[in-house]
């Protein structure tokens, strides 16, 4: 299970919290919690769980956005590469220190500018990731992990991606007051004739990385998971299995929760024998609630 931190370091802290709860007036404020868990075919086989997550709140610099920036990544790492766990790990913790950084640093204004700044970071990740298993001797394609990342300023919530992660944002109402959510576009396939994941150590990576940007206060929830979850957090459709959606959130949202409060059931869940019959694969979710 990937590990929370509690610290502050060079303008970030992991995991936001504060007091709130669904039905409340909301604060810029996020409630973060994740959790990621072995899939069935790793636990029957003893391998690790490939998967990983991050999450940081970033203050905002003097010439910056008005307000804190969080920035939430999950990876999926492949599960024939023998280091794809660390490989998850590292662009994970890599995502949020420099989508962060880049977001908390200056103000861009919605559209073109949002696009260009997550593709700079992506670069920049990048970079850094391959530079950094280049120094461990191993071929980097024993690192290969996806990445999916989202990061929220007071101004605009931006969504980048490489492989086949998704991304879950709550926003607005039906005409019987339930809460809507609406998928995030994916990343393309490697090509139109072939469903293989693209990773972060494949070639011409960056042809097929997808960038969004969203302008609309009225989110208030994000989810985040790896491809474990597909079939749990989609209906046969393709569109937002709300029943799932909520129930995952709901703990978080409660005004006294504590992030983690719930993560016991929430991988008991994920582990479950009802989940794990569709999909054997590791599972990652990465919940966020503005309170």
């Amino acid at each position: 299970m990937a590990a929370k931190g509690g610290h502050t370091q060079g303008g970030r802290a992991r995991d936001g919290h504060a007091q709130g709860g669904r039905g409340r007036p909301r604060s810029g404020t996020w409630r973060t919690h994740g959790v990621s868990v072995q899939g069935y075919r790793h636990r029957r086989n003893g391998t690790p769980c490939q998967d990983a997550w991050d999450s940081a709140v970033w203050s905002a610099g003097d010439s910056g956005p008005a307000g804190p920036v969080l920035v939430l990544a999950v990876a999926d790492g492949a599960g024939s590469r023998p280091r794809s766990q660390e490989g998850a790990q590292l662009a994970a913790r890599l995502a949020t220190e420099h989508f962060g950084r880049a977001a908390a640093g200056r103000r861009v204004e919605v559209g073109d500018a949002v696009h260009d700044l997550l593709h700079s970071a992506y670069q920049e990740v990048t970079g850094d990731f391959l530079l950094a298993v280049k120094e461990t001797g191993d071929p980097a394609e024993d690192f290969a992990t996806t990445l999916t990342v989202v990061v929220i300023t007071p101004d605009w919530l931006g969504h980048l991606s490489v492989g086949d992660g998704l991304v879950f944002v709550r926003a607005g109402a039906d005409q019987d007051g339930e809460a809507l959510f609406h998928l995030l576009p994916q990343a393309d396939a490697a090509s139109e004739y072939s469903n293989e994941t693209v990773f972060l150590t494949s070639r011409h990576a960056g042809r097929w990385v997808r960038t969004d940007c969203v302008a609309d206060p009225g989110i208030d929830a994000v989810v985040l998971s790896t491809d474990g979850l597909t079939q749990a957090a989609l209906t046969r459709s393709r569109t937002p299995n709300a029943s799932f959606l909520s129930a995952v959130l709901g703990p978080l949202e409660a005004p006294e929760a504590e992030p983690g409060a719930d993560e016991a059931e929430l991988a008991e869940l994920l582990r479950s024998d009802r989940l794990s019959a569709v999909n054997a694969d590791d599972k990652t979710l990465l919940r966020a609630v503005r309170i």
